[in-house]
């Protein structure tokens, strides 16, 4: 497979991956391109890999996390565009409202942890699966997930009492 032939099928998914992980849809792009550059780089060692999308989504968290590139780790977009896939609910307004609150939400937590709940509940993708797109011990992704989670229980917590 050439680099364009990998682009051609994989980055609508990766760019919903990012859109996922940053919140922002104008910073999910620059995430993506920034990545892309580096893969194509060197793309002969991720041509080479046994799971090259594997690969290179784990290049596109690695860059998640490490970027510190400017205000975006302080600014926080709590709309993204919507998912065409899915169909739109009958109530409009509700489904705004809960999808705010869940970027809100996710963009309080740290980002290994928001990286491993995106890879878990929007990715699909097993303990073992984000430990390797981490790079870490599969102990540590379900310690992850689970502070996450309980960070995010004790907000709601906060917010309905």
């Amino acid at each position: 497979m050439t680099y364009e032939e990998f682009v051609d099928a994989r980055l609508g998914a990766l760019l919903r991956y990012a859109v996922m992980l940053t919140g922002d849809p104008h910073q999910a792009q620059d995430l993506v391109q920034e990545t892309m550059v580096r893969v194509q780089l060197h793309w002969r060692r991720v041509a080479r890999a046994d799971a090259p999308e594997r690969y290179v989504r784990r290049m596109l968290t690695n860059q998640f996390v490490d970027w510190r590139r400017g205000s975006w780790a302080r600014r926080v977009l709590l709309r993204g565009d919507p998912d065409d896939a899915v169909p739109a609910p009958a109530d409009h307004a509700q489904s705004a409202v809960d999808r705010d609150q869940v970027w809100s939400w996710l963009s309080r937590l740290p980002r290994r942890q928001r990286a491993a709940l995106v890879l878990r509940y929007y990715e699909d993708l097993s303990d073992a699966e984000i430990a390797d797109v981490l790079g870490c011990a599969v102990g540590t992704v379900r310690s992850s997930i689970s502070r996450a989670l309980a960070t995010l229980r004790a907000e709601h917590v906060e917010v309905c009492s």
